[in-house]
């Protein structure tokens, strides 16, 4: 079988192997590994696209469950035993009446109970997945998009389409990692929204380009301004092209900065419904996270990029070698990373710590991470400062970088922002700076969640976020 996934895409068919004495699945492509993941229906999208069979597409769906068992992602033995059932002799057939009794099949696809349902799902996301693969960006960036159709049962969608866009050195995972009835995702398909989660360019699903491959240093050329200006539009116009709909958008972290921005411009907003911030970033000036601090001052971003390090990648020795130098400085406590960036998060249980650091953080632009650096330093919003006269004016036709103006957001559009007390990178005292540049927001458009013991990974991660984020969104949603 021939892939056709663009250049540097770990969209890729598993290979497999079998022993003829048992006729036991052996070993999976490494790559498979990464392309699964830790959240199985989120994952299919990709696997089932390269399936130009039912039979192949079933086999690929018993190799996938086959493989998230083996690299052991909480599921009991029980589930194991019953996987090998499901083969049968060289041609690893499906039976059509065979019960998949596994630990609880909720954890894989919300009601799904037996092989005719689970058929009936891999043919909705075959569909599905064979119309909207990637986005491609005017500045030539492929993107991975994933469409989640159904909820629980397979139940269409009878809602509006909701767009979900992830925060810095994430990907669209954020939105699945946790069980279906605790994560976003899942629980707005639950609901009948039309859920769309986008993939930034530079992430594990998002590497390709027309022309450029991700160890050119041209590839990383960029910050979260490209972000604004070509990942943001081409994603919200092609959920609309797709749909016919305007939609819904939801962010976290990043994913809100960059939509304050786009909305300070009048960007995008003729497409959508309303949009929901949570853990808003706009204004840095007054991170309280240590390590962020230190990372920014000690010129982090500017040391790799000055080295020729274009690729920002938190798993590579180099971004490893500096982290551990300002893990040495006074003040910074390096023992639990995620506490030290996000602040101390009260409601995300161990195993989805496990489940994080399995899959996160991800690879972004050394630039992005300077562009960051400088909110900190300067407090201000503005696009990326090229640190001389002479290279600004050749960019922006002046002497500084423009500003995104944060008052600029029309006053009608409407807003739910949450954040939380206990947050080291969207600081409340950064929020209520926020809060004030929309002070004259129209107050019926406008919902404002505090919690007070949230950090910034408790808004997408949390145990209890369905009950004090995910119902008020919805109903916010539903409004709108």
């Amino acid at each position: 079988m021939v892939n056709n996934a663009p250049v540097g895409h770990l969209n890729q068919k598993p290979e497999t192997r079998y022993h003829d004495d048992d006729m036991k699945l052996v070993s999976l492509d490494v790559k498979a590994k990464t392309v699964i993941g830790n959240s199985l229906r989120y994952h299919l999208y990709h696997l089932v696209y390269n399936c130009e069979s039912e039979q192949e597409m079933m086999d690929t769906l018993t190799v996938a469950c086959w493989e998230c068992s083996i690299i052991h992602l909480s599921w009991d033995l029980k589930f194991l035993d019953s996987l090998g059932k499901i083969w049968e002799h060289h041609t690893h057939v499906l039976k059509n009446n065979e019960k998949i009794n596994a630990m609880d099949l909720n954890s894989l696809f919300g009601n799904l109970q037996n092989y005719e349902e689970t058929k009936a799902l891999c043919k909705d996301i075959k569909k599905e997945s064979s119309k909207e693969k990637y986005v491609t960006t005017k500045d030539g960036y492929i993107l991975s998009m994933q469409r989640i159709p159904t909820g629980q049962g397979g139940k269409k969608s009878d809602k509006p389409p909701v767009l979900l866009q992830h925060g810095v050195l994430m990907d669209g995972g954020t939105w699945v990692l946790n069980s279906p009835d605790e994560s976003l995702g899942f629980i707005l398909a639950d609901n009948g929204f039309d859920v769309w989660i986008a993939n930034t360019r530079g992430t594990n699903y998002s590497r390709g380009h027309t022309s450029l491959n991700p160890s050119d240093p041209a590839y990383w050329e960029w910050s979260w301004d490209e972000l604004v200006a070509f990942d943001l539009p081409a994603s919200i116009q092609f959920v609309h092209d797709q749909t016919g709909q305007n939609m819904h958008y939801v962010g976290h972290s990043l994913g809100t900065l960059i939509a304050f921005s786009a909305f300070s411009k009048d960007q995008t907003l003729n497409m959508l419904r309303s949009a929901v911030l949570l853990s808003p970033i706009a204004y840095l000036g007054q991170i309280s996270s240590t390590l962020a601090r230190a990372g920014a001052d000690a010129f982090l971003g500017e040391a790799l990029y000055w080295l020729g390090l274009h690729e920002f990648a938190p798993r590579g020795k180099a971004v490893a070698d500096l982290l551990s130098v300002i893990c040495k400085m006074p003040g910074n406590d390096c023992s639990d990373l995620m506490t030290s960036f996000t602040g101390q998060n009260c409601c995300v249980n161990s195993s989805m710590t496990d489940k994080f650091l399995e899959h996160e953080p991800q690879s972004t632009a050394a630039k992005n991470m300077i562009h960051l650096a400088q909110m900190i330093r300067t407090g201000a919003i503005t696009m990326y400062d090229y640190g001389n006269v002479d290279d600004n004016e050749k960019h922006y036709g002046q002497s500084t970088p423009p500003v995104y103006d944060m008052e600029s957001i029309p006053k009608d559009f409407p807003m739910y922002l949450g954040y939380g007390g206990a947050d080291e990178l969207a600081d409340v005292q950064d929020v209520n700076t926020l809060l004030k540049s929309v002070k004259d927001h129209d107050p019926d458009k406008l919902v404002v969640q505090y919690q007070d013991d949230y950090a910034h990974a408790d808004f997408v991660f949390a145990v209890n976020a369905k009950k004090l984020v995910y119902d008020p969104l919805m109903a916010f949603l539903n409004l709108n």
